[in-house]
């Protein structure tokens, strides 16, 4: 009865409805379920879940005694729902006729128990936890996600913010060179500035503008920073390692995942494709390695950016860094020798 995808194509929120149920399910790319919610009975509830529903692969019939409306309600109407959409793109808040009815948050996960939360819903239950006990932590969320995407819809917010980060590297890179749009016209808006040899460097620094612009999905359940830029330090051509980024600028939001200190990726490619010469099959990401500008000291949204340097690594380290930790690899990667 409603579908809504998020706007970066990487999820997609469905309500289902039949005769006994409405249910709200929160889906990957290739319609895997990642989160989903309960929303109203049609009839009257059951006394004890049902089973067979359940395993049929029905929308679920919420329990009497896990509802505030055991007679059940009036099949919900497509026209009174609206869809917010969580600024990560990872979660989302489903509105009736300007009412909050339910949010599945990020954390969602059916494997592990946990559905999202209903305004119908009592208590705990396997498919939805009560809305008005949660209220506390979601409505600032719900909150926080309206004015972004408020200000991100209004003329000229990206324009005021990639000024914003210019600026900043400015003060720390000098001057800038080219810049390339890498977005494919595709949310979120991510571009590439180049910034040349000079201000006591040999050597040209690449760094992303825009990532920082929408938290990464997951990032805040791992004690991490929200919000990132990616930069390369390269005596290479600057336009072939503008590809490294143009791979991973938008990652996070396209995979639902963040990226942090100490990452790795492999080049999605075959080996001898890789866009950083010297037999390198993929990069690490490191925060504030030894030799390597400081690019601290920028903040968007009330949280601090911080800037993961790539550093490239051949097969056999990439293996190792996987198998054993980045930390084995710290006294190779000297950013000198990198670049």
């Amino acid at each position: 009865m409603l579908t809504s995808p998020n706007p970066y194509g990487s999820r997609t929120l469905t309500i289902e409805r039949d005769r006994a149920s409405s249910v709200a399910y929160l889906r990957g790319s290739k319609g895997t379920v990642h989160g989903a919610v309960w929303l109203a009975n049609h009839g009257p509830a059951p006394e004890t879940v049902d089973l067979a529903r359940a395993n049929a692969g029905l929308p679920p019939v919420m329990p009497r005694v896990n509802t505030i409306n055991p007679s059940g309600t009036a099949p919900l109407d497509a026209a009174a729902l609206s869809v917010l959409w969580f600024e990560e793109g990872d979660g989302v808040a489903i509105f009736e006729n300007g009412e909050l009815l339910a949010v599945i948050p990020g954390w969602s996960d059916l494997e592990r128990g946990m559905p999202g939360y209903a305004r119908d819903a009592v208590g705990e239950s396997p498919f939805a936890w009560s809305l008005s006990e949660a209220m506390e932590g979601l409505s600032p969320r719900v909150a926080k996600a309206r004015a972004y995407w408020q200000w991100r819809e209004a003329e000229g917010s990206w324009a005021s913010f990639q000024q914003f980060v210019m600026g900043h590297l400015d003060s720390r890179l000098g001057p800038p060179g080219r810049y390339w749009d890498v977005s494919g016209a595709r949310l979120p808006v991510v571009g590439v500035t180049e910034r040349p040899a000079g201000f006591g460097r040999d050597y040209t620094v690449l760094s992303t503008v825009g990532m920082s612009c929408q938290r990464m999905p997951t990032a805040e359940l791992y004690d991490t920073a929200c919000r990132i830029e990616l930069a390369i330090a390269t005596r290479q051509d600057p336009g072939v390692a503008t590809r490294v980024l143009l791979w991973l600028g938008q990652y996070p939001w396209r995979s639902v995942t963040w990226l942090g200190h100490g990452h790795t990726a492999r080049w999605f490619q075959g080996p001898g494709t890789f866009p950083l010469n010297g037999g390198h099959q993929g990069v690490i990401m490191l925060a504030d390695p030894v030799g390597v500008p400081d690019l601290s000291g920028f903040a968007f949204g009330g949280e601090s950016v911080r800037w993961l340097w790539l550093l490239p690594l051949t097969d056999t380290e990439l293996r190792l860094a996987q198998d054993q930790g980045h930390q084995v690899l710290s006294d190779r990667l000297a950013v000198q020798s990198r670049i």
